[in-house]
């Protein structure tokens, strides 16, 4: 099985802990990309996604994301039978939008038929906790169907 790991970033941080799930995946086909440069009709229900998604401004999408999701929301394809998880981004200093991005990021997938699997995964800024760190160690939780033999 591909995963597919889609990244959304102001910073760079969610591109560094995209990175960061794809090494821990390693043992699986991965590709990573900016939500920015990947189409909504290149979703494909056969692959596992992965979103790593900041939250930007008041509890907003990243602006690479912005367009993505927008493209998103005007298809509105039937994508049952996709399985997603989320690592979001956020800082508590921000209080009720605290990690928005990615519960955006998971609502609009969902609006549309998607499923996701596994803990939803909101890093704090604000710990010590380095997101890299958190993120290998969620990855490894993941419910990703192991390769099929050749």
């Amino acid at each position: 099985m591909r995963v597919v790991i889609l990244f959304g970033s102001e910073m760079g941080t969610a591109e560094a802990v995209a990175d960061s799930v794809a090494d821990a995946l390693s043992s699986h086909d991965v590709s990573v990309y900016d939500m920015g440069d990947f189409a909504v009709d290149d979703l494909d229900a056969q692959d596992f996604h992965v979103i790593v998604c900041s939250t930007y401004g008041d509890g907003d999408l990243p602006t690479t994301a912005e367009p993505f999701f927008d493209e998103l929301t005007a298809a509105a394809p039937d994508l049952t039978g996709l399985r997603f998880a989320v690592f979001g981004l956020g800082d508590t200093i921000y209080g009720d939008t605290f990690n928005r991005g990615g519960e955006i990021a998971a609502e609009k997938l969902i609006e549309c038929g998607a499923s996701q699997v596994g803990e939803h995964a909101r890093h704090d800024a604000s710990t010590e906790i380095r997101a890299k760190d958190m993120a290998r160690d969620w990855a490894a939780t993941l419910p990703i169907p192991a390769l099929a033999s050749a």
